[in-house]
């Protein structure tokens, strides 16, 4: 068993470092990651310049594989031959949920689903931390729960181009109520536009305002978290609306 770990904060991100660390029990392990942080990146393809790769070591001293591209680059160029040959690929942790409609601006998210559209197994896993937490994160909880998602993958499969996007909430292993199998929930963004002047004059942008929230409904990936559960929502490549072709039929063109 190959696997690849990879993630969207940058190959020297603990939140990796504890992935890699706990599924090296369950076969060979390859990291190779951005050697940047690419938060929000979405999914990324680079294909108008060269990309570069190169060896890194991490904090336990082992080798990594890193890359000026973006995460879903880091797995394509690992599937297109970079490396041996690769049975799985979990893309995490990132130190924050990726809920809602998060999943289409998630780098860590888009990672796993580079990887299912060429036919391999993709796992994503997110830890959703304490808004204003000080101080080094504990991904102990996550990179346990990432194993045991892993091994029911590898036992059991996934049916095709589905990726497995978990989210695990800030608690103690023994602490967790359990596993849940969730739909996405809905993300309520509070973006606000920030507009400045450099010192020349010239106009310049920030997309600031509050943290996201999200509406806590049974059975979604906020309510699981909320409750205490390891949130663990199938998606799907496809996203066509199939209810909303049968309405679109009825268009006069």
């Amino acid at each position: 068993m190959h696997i690849l770990v990879t993630n969207d904060d940058g190959v020297q991100a603990p939140g990796l470092l504890a992935l890699a660390q706990e599924i090296r029990k369950l076969g060979k392990v390859t990291v190779f990651a951005p050697d940047k942080n690419w938060s929000a990146s979405g999914h990324v393809k680079t294909l108008e310049r060269p990309l570069r790769v190169g060896e890194t070591t991490l904090a336990d001293g082992t080798s990594a594989l890193q890359t000026d591209g973006a995460p879903s680059d880091c797995v394509a160029l690992a599937l297109l031959g970079i490396t041996e040959k690769v049975d799985l690929v979990i893309s995490g942790i990132n130190p924050h949920g990726n809920l809602g409609h998060d999943i289409t601006y998630s780098g860590t998210v888009t990672a796993a689903m580079e990887a299912a559209i060429t036919g391999i197994k993709g796992i994503a896993v997110s830890l959703e931390s304490p808004d204003g937490h000080k101080g080094a994160l504990d991904y102990s909880t996550a990179a346990i729960v990432a194993r045991h998602v892993a091994e029911r993958v590898i036992a059991n499969g996934l049916p095709e181009d589905v990726v497995v996007n978990v989210n695990v909430p800030y608690l103690k292993e023994a602490e967790l109520k359990g596993y849940m199998i969730t739909r996405q929930g809905l993300r309520v963004y509070r973006d606000a536009l920030d507009s400045r002047r450099d010192p020349r004059g010239k106009p310049y942008y920030w997309i600031g305002g509050d943290a996201p929230t999200g509406v806590d409904e049974p059975g979604t990936d906020f309510g699981a978290l909320n409750a205490g559960y390891v949130s663990i929502t199938p998606l799907q490549l496809d996203l066509t609306n199939y209810k909303a072709m049968d309405v679109l039929r009825k268009w006069s063109f």
